[in-house]
């Protein structure tokens, strides 16, 4: 009688499947097959003085089901990714020409007024933003007063503190936030356009030019997207 031992290379070729996560699923059909063959062969030929071990049988099917399940959910989840990305794209895409306030700490003034935003931490009785010029100088104080946590966006009229209207260009801008005598986190938000749309890998990202500049701000992604106005 032909006897075939219960430990040869079931093990084996289990382990081989588990290590395909790149492996295409015709080739993952194939080790499957395989593997049943191998399995219906053992039962077939095995010792009847020394049978197979009923819950070894089942944890052979349970790891060849785990691995047919663990691929079968990855081609679904790359599926979903694929759409979704597709999606967030399409949704970009609509963003194009519209302006948007994203993390930055820049301000330009177009005909004597400039805009800008701030996200906070959490809920400050006391939000204050400071304008510099491009040499350092501080040219104005604003109080916005007590605010929400999240974001919010501000004007300004383009006036320094002794009232004289600046000239239209480039500023910087500073914030910051107080809960009675502790500093809440506050972020500076800048005003941009949204110029273009890039796909980078599994992230969509978008191209922003600084507001009525064609400078360009940077290239952010739809989650750095705080405010579109």
């Amino acid at each position: 009688m032909t006897t075939v031992s219960s430990s040869t290379s079931a093990q084996d070729i289990y382990s081989s499947l588990n290590k395909t996560s790149t492996t295409s699923t015709s080739t993952v059909e194939e080790q499957q097959s395989r593997f049943l063959k191998l399995l219906t062969t053992q039962l077939k030929n095995q010792d009847p003085l020394n049978p197979m071990d009923n819950a070894q049988t089942t944890s052979q099917l349970a790891q060849i089901s785990t691995v047919d399940g663990i691929e079968r959910l990855n081609a679904t989840l790359k599926s979903m990714m694929g759409n979704m990305q597709s999606s967030e794209a399409l949704q970009a895409a609509n963003l194009v020409g519209h302006a948007v306030l994203v993390p930055g700490s820049g301000m330009v003034v177009t005909e004597s007024i400039g805009m800008g935003g701030v996200q906070l931490d959490a809920v400050a009785d006391k939000v204050s933003v400071t304008i510099s010029d491009k040499n350092g100088l501080e040219i104005k104080h604003m109080e916005l007063g007590a605010l929400e946590a999240g974001v919010h966006d501000f004007v300004w009229d383009g006036k320094n503190d002794a009232g004289t209207a600046v000239v239209d260009g480039s500023y910087t801008m500073k914030v910051t936030a107080y809960k009675g005598d502790v500093k809440v986190g506050a972020t500076a938000l800048e005003l941009g356009t949204v110029t273009g749309v890039v796909t980078s890998g599994s992230e969509v990202q978008v191209d922003v030019n600084k507001f009525g500049d064609s400078a360009q701000l940077g290239r952010v992604s739809m989650g750095d997207i705080k405010l579109i106005l």
